[in-house]
């Protein structure tokens, strides 16, 4: 009886090591599928590709929101492939603000670095969960979930963010409901927005219909 079991685990346990696998830098000649990116030959892999500087530069806020973010996923850096985390730079001028989104794939944690920053989420109960954070606070936001990030003072604002996803996905609700060419009937029937209101919106974030 002890000899099988002891087989079992000898077995097992060749196999756990078989599969174990150091990292899986994306390969981006490679096509990228639903599990993401192939991995690149572990000849071909350097140093580099487990580097990312970008999150050193500030990013262009001279825009509709007074906002850039700037993101280190695995399609800016492919040594995230497979590790199940990447990251992002928050930059907003004063007046600054990252519209209501979602992130399908990931939570997200956030540190404020300078500024301050309202922040929130809204539960499935739609509960609202609201606060102003300052420099070196951290706040989660929980995986799919409405959230948004405005800068709260009077400067600029910084801030960092991981994800529990080399490709946490992305979807802004004004993008989703303004910006293309759902017909202005139907948003004004599922949202109660006036259809002068909306046609104004669609004609600012670039919509149609």
């Amino acid at each position: 009886m002890i000899f099988p079991i002891f087989f079992t685990f000898v077995l097992l346990l060749s196999i756990s090591h078989a599969a174990v696998q150091d990292f899986c830098v994306a390969d981006y000649k490679a096509p990228e599928g639903p599990a993401g990116y192939s991995c690149k030959k572990a000849a071909k892999v350097t140093v580099d590709d487990f580097v990312f500087s970008g999150l050193g530069v500030a990013g262009n806020t001279t825009n509709i929101i007074k906002a850039a973010v700037t993101p280190a996923f695995v399609a800016q850096f492919p040594g995230v492939n497979g590790l199940g985390i990447s990251l992002a730079r928050l930059d907003l001028a004063p007046g600054g603000v990252i519209p209501f989104h979602t992130h399908p794939g990931a939570s997200e944690v956030l540190i404020v670095t300078q500024g301050t920053i309202i922040a929130g989420f809204i539960s499935s109960a739609n509960t609202v969960y609201l606060k102003t954070l300052k420099q070196g606070d951290v706040m989660v936001f929980p995986q799919g979930l409405l959230h948004f990030q405005v800068n709260g003072g009077s400067t600029s604002a910084i801030a960092f963010v991981s994800f529990s996803s080399p490709s946490p996905g992305l979807q802004i609700l004004d993008f989703a409901l303004f910006q293309n060419d759902l017909p202005t009937s139907l948003v004004a029937m599922t949202t109660f927005l006036d259809v002068a209101q909306i046609k104004k919106l669609k004609g600012v974030l670039g919509g149609t219909n």
